[in-house]
């Protein structure tokens, strides 16, 4: 008959030895740390309010560009749909 051979005892160390453990463990801690970080800047600089009379400004910009007899400042419309349309294929 065949004699069985021992196995050779296995000598496991500690976890923080094993390159896998920290490969499964960064992506979680990647994240913790993202959402701290973004958790701090939301805190440090929060939203400015808007006016409460914000419609009523905007109108009063509009008829301010559209009383100007300068022909560069074109309405605020038209500027805003043709800000980056080339100088020379802006409407007249």
């Amino acid at each position: 008959m065949s004699e069985k051979l021992p196995l050779p005892e296995q000598h496991s160390g500690p976890w923080w030895k094993y390159g896998y453990v920290w490969l499964i463990v960064s992506g979680p801690l990647a994240v913790i740390l993202a959402a701290v970080v973004t958790l701090w800047f939301i805190l440090r600089t929060p939203d400015p309010v808007i006016a409460e009379d914000y419609y009523r400004r905007g109108v009063d910009i509009n008829k301010t560009l559209e009383d100007t007899s300068d022909p560069t400042l074109p309405p605020a419309l038209k500027g805003r749909n043709h800000a980056a349309t080339p100088v020379q294929d802006r409407p007249r």
